[in-house]
């Protein structure tokens, strides 16, 4: 027996040593692989009924004292294993902090003993018995004990392997000196059987001291994150979450409902162009730069907040309107002087908005969402400067809103209607085009001018749908006209970022019958500038197939001549605001001679649009426009009214007429 326990000592101080983690676990882990021990009293006290009736067991059928003692010991270590995790756990549910390490020990010295009496009433059933059931009840008694080791102790190494040793040792030294193949063969795997749970536990105890300290790294981050959270990680200033809380608890704080509170919002204005052309490593040192220069140009009269992407929220407390314009201007001034980074010298300029509380908000949403109104204002300006609130957005915002919902059920209620201005030729004074003109009129709200209800339209995705009705429509009221009159549509550049267009226009051909040829489709100089190809290939579709093209409101976009070298338009329309002062302005004289020579060259017709006097008529018709359109001449009509236009035009004059004809016809 003394080399026996020689043996196991040394076997187990070398699986120790093999086994120990290498690395030194701080005392919160150590703290969760003392408790992982006491986790579970129940399987303890599985293991305690299991292992104590077995022993009495085989004491009962062996009738030799020594085995009965040792099954009576394994009784008491077992209820007393499991007692102590029940109390353990009870204990620490009444208080706080770390185990006592005495835990660790006293499970340490329970469990040793458990498996050493387990491996003694093995060694004693086989030594002292001939039985070869209780051979076998003994011995899968402590193999099925030593399986379990592993999983249930992987918490401390040592226990573990200690547990293995003690339990298979005396077994497998039994099962030798009991002599036979079968089991010496069997003593050889339960020896061997000692290594693999060994790697199986040091594995184990890897894997959970892996995630303990995962654990505890992750709390670790989760208390730098918490102190971290209210400041935004690229500029240094607070956060959206922390910009939030501050205006909220400053309402919450105000003792007075006349204490001011001035909120500004502002971005950078074409920001998505510096991250494009320069890269987003410049765009993110801009931003931090501007960080800087608005918590200088604040000068402590507020906090700066980045409310996301190129947003920041400016919360100056006590400042009221009038000394809200003097922070803004002070803003708009660090502006000024451009951002100097890397090699690049960027003339950033800036939008805001301005909302000062309680005048402009009641509350910190209200506050923010009018700031945001004040914002779009400055936007929709031009950029480059503030705006401060007034109720009138709100009117506007809430208008727009309706007329969304209301546009929505518009063209399925019939509610929307085709008009058509007549467009006269001026050397017969003959109709030649009519331009088809979209108009609705609201049940309740009335009539409703394009100029507020297309912009709606294409800002919510409606356009697409109403556009193809509107060509549709005015296909097949034209083919009630005169096979010379053209019906043109104007289109919306929305429309040409979509491949609706080409269908909408063959399907209104096909279900109507015209002829290609008498549809004219009218672009702005707007949808050339964002081309990237596709809208050159789109017109170039469609006019293949014989539509007609023409370029309106000519002269006041961008770069009109390099249209007409690049696209091949049927049609160029003058805008009024050039026809309207032809009688005083001699440039818009210029301009329109220039026009009316530049379509002569090129072959392509004109159409003077505005036409309001007799002066702008005739000074049309001298300077060779081909075609002209006007109050003066006729007003949108319904299609009703355009049919008895024409009807009477036939019957009072079959003939060629002069534009005064067609004027007094109209």
């Amino acid at each position: 027996m003394c080399d026996v326990s020689r043996l196991t000592s040394h076997l187990s101080a070398l699986l120790r040593a093999r086994s120990a983690p290498h690395t030194r676990l701080n005392a919160e882990v150590e703290d969760s692989l003392v408790k992982s021990l006491y986790a579970s009293p129940a399987s303890l006290m599985i293991g305690a009924v299991a292992g104590g009736s077995l022993g009495l067991v085989v004491a009962h059928h062996a009738q030799i004292t020594a085995i009965t003692t040792i099954a009576v010991l394994i009784c008491i270590v077992a209820l007393s294993r499991a007692v102590s995790a029940i109390y353990f756990q009870r204990q620490l549910a009444h208080q706080d902090g770390p185990a006592r390490p005495i835990w660790g020990l006293a499970y340490e010295l329970g469990a040793w003993a458990y498996a050493a009496l387990l491996g003694l009433l093995a060694l004693a059933t086989l030594m002292l018995t001939r039985d070869a059931s209780l051979h076998i009840l003994s011995v899968c008694l402590v193999a099925a004990y030593s399986g379990g080791i592993s999983g249930r102790n992987a918490g401390r190494v040592q226990i573990a392997i200690g547990q293995t040793c003690f339990a298979l040792l005396p077994t497998s030294l039994g099962l030798f000196l009991s002599g036979g193949v079968g089991y010496s063969v069997l003593a050889t795997m339960l020896f061997l059987m000692i290594f693999a749970m060994a790697e199986i536990t040091k594995t184990t105890h890897r894997i959970v001291v892996e995630a303990l300290e995962g654990k505890f790294e992750k709390s670790q981050l989760a208390k730098k994150f918490e102190r971290l959270a209210r400041y935004d990680n690229l500029t240094g200033v607070e956060n959206r979450m922390a910009m939030q809380m501050r205006l909220r608890d400053l309402f919450e704080r105000r003792t007075s409902e006349q204490d001011v509170v001035a909120l500004f919002w502002m971005d950078l204005d074409r920001f998505k162009e510096i991250n494009d052309s320069l890269g987003h490593i410049v765009g993110d040192q801009l931003l931090c730069m501007v960080a800087e220069r608005l918590s200088r140009a604040l000068d402590g009269r507020g906090q700066v907040a980045r409310f996301g992407g190129d947003e920041f929220i400016l919360i100056c407390p006590d400042v009221d309107r009038d000394a809200a314009e003097v922070i803004a201007r002070d803003i708009m001034a660090e502006f000024g002087h451009g951002f100097d980074i890397g090699s690049y010298h960027l003339a950033v300029t800036a939008s805001m908005g301005i909302a000062v509380a309680p005048q402009d908000g009641r509350d910190s949403d209200e506050l923010l969402q009018h700031a945001d109104m004040a914002l779009y204002q400055s936007k929709h300006a031009g950029r480059n400067r503030f705006s401060r609130f007034d109720w009138g957005m709100k009117e506007k915002q809430s208008r727009t809103y309706e007329l969304e919902m209301a546009l929505r059920g518009a063209l399925a209620n019939g509610e929307l209607v085709m008009h058509y201005q007549p467009i006269f030729e001026t050397t017969t004074g003959r109709i030649a085009i009519c331009e088809a003109l979209m108009r609705w009129e609201h049940p309740t709200l009335g009539k409703i001018s394009p100029a507020e209800f297309i912009p709606i339209a294409e800002s919510c995705s409606l356009i697409e749908p109403m556009t193809a009705w509107a060509i549709e429509q005015a296909c097949r009221d034209a083919m009630s006209w005169d096979d010379h009159v053209r019906v043109a549509v104007n289109i919306s550049p929305v429309l040409l970022k979509t491949d609706g267009l080409p269908r909408a226009v063959i399907g209104a051909l096909l279900a109507s019958g015209l002829a290609a040829r008498r549809l004219e489709l009218e672009v702005t100089e707007s949808i050339f500038l964002e081309d990237s190809g596709r809208t050159n290939m789109i017109l170039s579709e469609l006019q293949r197939i014989g539509l007609r093209l023409a370029l309106d409101d000519f002269g006041t976009g961008y770069s009109s001549l390099g249209y007409l070298r690049h696209y091949k338009f049927d049609t160029i329309k003058v805008d009024q605001s050039f026809m309207r002062g032809v009688g005083e302005n001699p440039r818009d004289r210029a301009i329109a001679q220039s026009v009316a020579y530049l379509a002569r060259s090129l072959d392509v017709e004109t159409v003077a649009e505005g036409i309001e006097n007799e002066e702008q008529l005739r000074y049309a018709r001298e300077t060779g426009f081909t075609n002209v359109q006007g109050f003066v001449l006729a007003r949108p009509m319904p299609a009703d009214a355009l049919l008895t236009m024409m009807q009477g035009r036939r019957e009072s004059a079959p003939g060629v007429v002069t534009l005064a004809d067609s004027r007094r016809s109209a």
